[in-house]
């Protein structure tokens, strides 16, 4: 339980920044602080859902493309389930756009980098 928390947590941070450094990613801008959080949140737990579900079948399918490409489609795949949570927030009202596929590949390498070195610092036992 407190694992599935840190990873919340750093989803959520991650996002949030990719948010602020990435141009083409929007997180519910000139909305107040609890909206804005609340957002972030939900968007990080749906990242993580999608992530936990559907990118496993995604990438068992896509096996000989993993083979072909030495590894380089996990970038297009996480760009994938980057804009496929951008279209499970839409339809929940949740103020979170990519402005295309190429804010997409930049926000799911800085939300991958971000995430997996706070999940190193948080997460220590």
């Amino acid at each position: 339980m407190k694992s599935l928390f840190i990873k919340l947590v750093a989803n959520a941070l991650a996002i949030w920044f990719a948010g602020w450094f990435v141009s083409g990613i929007d997180l519910a801008d000139g909305a107040s602080a609890g909206t804005r959080a609340k957002t972030i949140i939900f968007v990080a737990l749906i990242f993580g859902i999608v992530n936990a579900i559907i990118k496993p079948i995604v990438k068992l399918l896509s096996l000989p493309l993993f083979v072909l490409t030495l590894g380089l489609i996990t970038f297009v795949i996480n760009a994938l389930m980057l804009w496929l949570t951008e279209a499970i927030s839409n339809k929940l009202d949740l103020d979170f756009h990519i402005d295309g596929f190429g804010a997409a590949l930049l926000g799911a390498l800085v939300i991958g980098l971000v995430s997996w070195f706070l999940s190193l610092v948080l997460d220590r036992d």
